[in-house]
């Protein structure tokens, strides 16, 4: 009896000393793991800027690219395998020291990647990792195929140690020539019932090696004629409301992805307003989160893309985003803006909290979300 008492005071303990920490962590630190940063050089030590970016900023996560837009060159972050894991092993290494430094929770990392196959496909086979087949290709040959290549894939990520891809694409093949999706044969289909049943194979073998995955471009981009890497894109005349679909079964399956991306499309259809959905309240909030029942953590594309850059001044763009139910704010700082430093977007976060343009609510909200995502990556 005494042995049962003692454990579950000690179980009571652990928990309140749990509660503690949680609660106990500062409002910068909070907004800091709403940040995925991208960054420069293929090998790191600790006085790279991206580790002083984890250590002081507590950012959430970061982003690997190859090729960069601002060198015009594929000299970005990846070189080979064994470079990217040696990377990728520093950089969750930099962070938990940092986490024991300042006392802060265990929260893994999140080291990213856009690793869908054919086109866009930052692993490519010219680097040394395994070939890839582009999804439009998977949804010719069919589900068998689709389940070597998931797992295949699925192991790359495992040994490059990434724990999050940017995939699998959930847009509706909607317009064959679409310039950003159709073009670059990056739909698995224009049925979306196949789409939600290749999706679910991809979901199934990254979840299953503890690679946490990523839904994209909601509410849905395949019906575009533009890129809004380039500039406002509209789809209230083309979207179809079939686009969601897949969206909407794949978050009352078993295995779902934990993120959801947005995308930078004007959709009057689903927000008169005219507000992009990575900006809007009624899509974000209203739509994925009240109608849909997403559980997970919502996403920004990258807030450097010309559609939201060019448009929107950043303190605005970054207040409307997370007042809109975006947890995380990726900045890819691999377009032609310069680079974000991610102490001024705390800054920014902080101030319109402290002014009440922001809640506190809603970062506690966001927070929590990445917490959980970032628990289901424990071992």
């Amino acid at each position: 009896m005494n042995y049962f008492f003692s454990l579950l005071l000690s179980f009571l303990f652990s928990a309140n000393c749990l509660a503690g920490t949680t609660s106990e962590v500062s409002l910068r630190d909070k907004i800091g793991q709403m940040l995925l940063i991208g960054f420069n050089g293929k090998t790191i030590n600790s006085k790279s800027s991206i580790v002083q970016m984890i250590d002081k900023d507590n950012i959430g996560g970061v982003i690997l690219f190859d090729y960069n837009y601002h060198t015009n060159t594929f000299d970005k972050n990846i070189e080979s395998p064994e470079q990217v894991r040696k990377l990728n092993h520093d950089l969750h290494s930099f962070a938990k020291q940092s986490n024991l430094q300042h006392h802060r929770m265990q929260l893994p990392l999140l080291i990213s990647v856009d690793y869908e196959g054919g086109q866009v496909n930052r692993l490519g086979k010219q680097y040394g990792f395994p070939s890839t087949l582009s999804a439009a290709e998977i949804g010719k040959r069919g589900f068998k195929k689709a389940e070597s290549s998931a797992e295949s894939m699925a192991q790359t990520l495992k040994k490059a140690e990434f724990n999050l891809d940017f995939a699998p694409e959930l847009d509706v093949n909607v317009n064959p020539d679409n310039p950003v999706i159709g073009k670059k044969d990056r739909s698995f289909s224009s049925d979306p019932q196949k789409v939600t049943h290749y999706a679910a194979i991809y979901t199934h073998h990254f979840l299953n090696k503890k690679i946490q995955c990523a839904y994209k471009h909601f509410p849905g981009h395949g019906s575009s004629t533009k890129d809004s890497h380039q500039g406002f894109v509209d789809v209230t005349d083309t979207w179809h409301a079939y686009e969601l679909e897949p969206f909407e079964r794949l978050f009352q399956s078993q295995e779902v992805c934990g993120v959801v991306m947005t995308a930078h499309i004007v959709n009057r259809q689903l927000d008169p307003s005219g507000l992009p959905a990575t900006l809007s309240h009624k899509i974000l909030t209203g739509l994925l989160r009240n109608q849909l029942h997403f559980k997970g953590v919502i996403i920004t594309d990258d807030m450097q893309m010309k559609a939201i850059s060019d448009n929107y001044e950043l303190g605005q763009a970054l207040a409307l985003a997370i007042n809109a139910g975006a947890d995380m704010l990726m900045f890819g700082n691999n377009l032609s803006v310069p680079q974000q430093n991610p102490t001024q977007v705390i800054d920014i976060i902080e101030a319109k909290v402290k002014s009440g343009e922001i809640t506190q609510e809603r970062i506690n909200e966001a927070y929590q979300h990445i917490m959980e995502l970032k628990k289901s990556l424990r071992d």
